[in-house]
């Protein structure tokens, strides 16, 4: 059995292309949406638990996984961190397979190492702050000292509870917006415009993550970019494409 962390499109889809290789795979979502998203790879195993360190050498032993893919978000890193501790642990094989990031040459790109340095940085850029920055740390901008007079607009998922939690952390429902990406070209250019954005913040996902569309719609709109670095993380393993996933398990499975 090979554990594929497949919280990301191209990891839900190393997970299909490493089943139709032959493979017994159990592939890990955290979402309900994830989950759903699997259901066309018939055989597929499933895993929608958040697991730690201790709950993936647990996992491994009950359920015979032999070698790990961690196809997790790129700014996961406590996902990898723990993965990698299991599998030493647990003493199977561990690869990183990571999107390559959108490459940038703009002038007006801000980068910064977490989110409270990008809320400081889009607070000294502009009044109207564009997040696209997925759910998880809306609570940072929603508390950060330099938002406090600051109109910010949030871009997420379009579930429930996440829309809950934006307002709940006093984003009214004009400044959310419920929406399932990648995104065209076009639709960031009209969002940014709809929405009088000053300042985009944002992370370097990859092409796979709309990243290219976000950052040539910004650029056309002459808007400041505030880009959160990816976590600087040392993996064991690396992997760019399929292929390279692919051989690695094809060495240490057969």
């Amino acid at each position: 059995m090979i554990f594929v962390s497949a919280g990301t499109k191209d990891g839900r889809e190393l997970a299909g292309y490493l089943l139709q290789q032959g493979y017994k795979v159990t592939a890990s979502v955290v979402s309900q949406y994830g989950e759903n998203l699997l259901e066309r790879y018939s055989g597929m195993h499933i895993n929608c638990q958040a697991l730690d360190a201790d709950g993936f050498v647990t996992y491994f032993a009950r359920h015979g996984v032999k070698l790990f893919v961690d196809a997790s978000h790129p700014y996961a890193a406590n996902v990898s961190m723990n993965a990698m501790e299991a599998c030493q642990r647990a003493k199977i094989p561990y690869i990183r397979y990571e999107r390559q990031q959108t490459p940038l040459d703009y002038a007006k790109a801000f980068y910064v190492e977490n989110y409270q340095q990008a809320a400081a940085k889009a607070a000294e850029l502009g009044e109207n702050i564009f997040l696209t920055t997925g759910s998880r740390n809306l609570a940072t901008f929603a508390k950060a000292p330099e938002m406090a007079n600051k109109h910010v607009i949030c871009r997420v998922l379009p579930e429930p509870e996440i829309v809950a939690m934006a307002q709940e952390l006093g984003f009214t429902p004009g400044d959310i917006i419920a929406m399932q990406g990648p995104f065209s070209l076009e639709l960031n250019k009209e969002l940014f415009q709809k929405y009088q954005a000053q300042v985009v913040v944002t992370k370097n996902s990859g092409n796979t993550g709309g990243t290219d569309t976000k950052f040539q719609a910004a650029i056309e709109l002459d808007l400041p970019l505030v880009i959160i670095d990816r976590p600087k993380v040392n993996y064991s393993q690396k992997a760019e494409s399929f292929q390279q996933v692919l051989d690695f398990v094809k060495k240490e499975l057969g």
